[in-house]
């Protein structure tokens, strides 16, 4: 396929706000989906670091949808015809904490968009800057990979991963059920069928099973930290997609504390490499 860079690129320098407000039932709803039984937030208490991504939801409308669930191509994102999207990473600054009852607001700017050729063919990177304020005020800084790329070949293997470390200072094991994953699609209204529609994600898409969602693992990674950690303020954090983990088996979320930076990573259950991050504590 062919790859007009020159057009996509024509998105760089667009941007777009939107307003939401922290409210308190998609903090419960994470908390159980989480497994956690902390008691529900109140007025004024800040949320973990991350839970932002339970706000400002993409709302488009139903004949909007594009054929894998998500909105159809050319709006705010650049038009990228290649079949296969992804989340491919993070990195996020926590310049204050959002506070349940807070009004806040996201503006998003497009940084880059950049073509690469990989092993089985182009790849468009789209980056993504968020700007989230609360009550006027600058919360969190993040930017945002987003990846294109084609469908493999009929037979052609998946890439050889990494070992990931075995290292760890902590572990939790993590059984991605479907009903897991469609909580966690209803919870951030992500219509992408890879989460939780298996007749699409493996015959359309050819993967062996549904897709665990990039943000959940990252959200995962940093509910261990919060778990073994619980007094700690995250003033940082960053993750990069490395493999797909799929809803077939159980893996492993990761953490070593080395000072104020915490290494996280997620195994697959075959011991590769799924997701490298790190988080800085204040």
């Amino acid at each position: 396929m062919t790859v007009d860079i020159a057009h996509l690129r024509g998105w760089i320098g667009r941007s777009e706000t939107s307003s939401d407000s922290v409210t308190s039932a998609p903090l419960r709803a994470l908390t159980a989906t989480l497994d956690r039984d902390d008691a529900p937030q109140q007025p004024g208490e800040a949320i973990p670091p991350c839970w932002h991504w339970l706000y400002f939801l993409p709302m488009a409308r139903q004949s909007q949808i594009g054929p894998d669930g998500h909105a159809k191509r050319g709006g705010f994102l650049p038009p990228v015809a290649l079949p296969r999207r992804m989340w491919a990473g993070s990195r996020i600054r926590f310049a204050a904490p959002l506070r349940v009852g807070q009004a806040i607001e996201r503006t998003s700017h497009i940084q880059d968009v950049r073509l690469k050729e990989g092993r089985s063919g182009p790849l468009v990177f789209v980056n993504v800057r968020h700007e989230v304020r609360a009550d006027g005020v600058l919360a969190i800084d993040e930017e945002h990979d987003i990846v294109y790329r084609n469908m493999p070949a009929p037979g052609e293997p998946a890439p050889a991963g990494v070992p990931a470390p075995d290292d760890a200072h902590w572990t939790r094991h993590i059984v991605p059920d479907d009903v897991l994953l469609f909580r966690y699609s209803a919870l951030t209204f992500n219509g992408h069928r890879i989460h939780y529609d298996r007749k699409y994600v493996t015959e359309v898409e050819g993967y062996p099973g549904l897709i665990v969602h990039g943000p959940l693992i990252a959200t995962l990674l940093l509910d261990l930290l919060r778990r073994e950690l619980p007094e700690a303020r995250v003033a940082a954090f960053s993750f990069k997609a490395m493999k797909p983990i799929f809803d077939i088996a159980p893996f492993t979320v990761c953490g070593k504390r080395q000072g104020n930076e915490v290494k996280l990573w997620a195994r697959t259950p075959e011991g590769q490499l799924a997701m490298d991050a790190g988080a800085t504590l204040a």
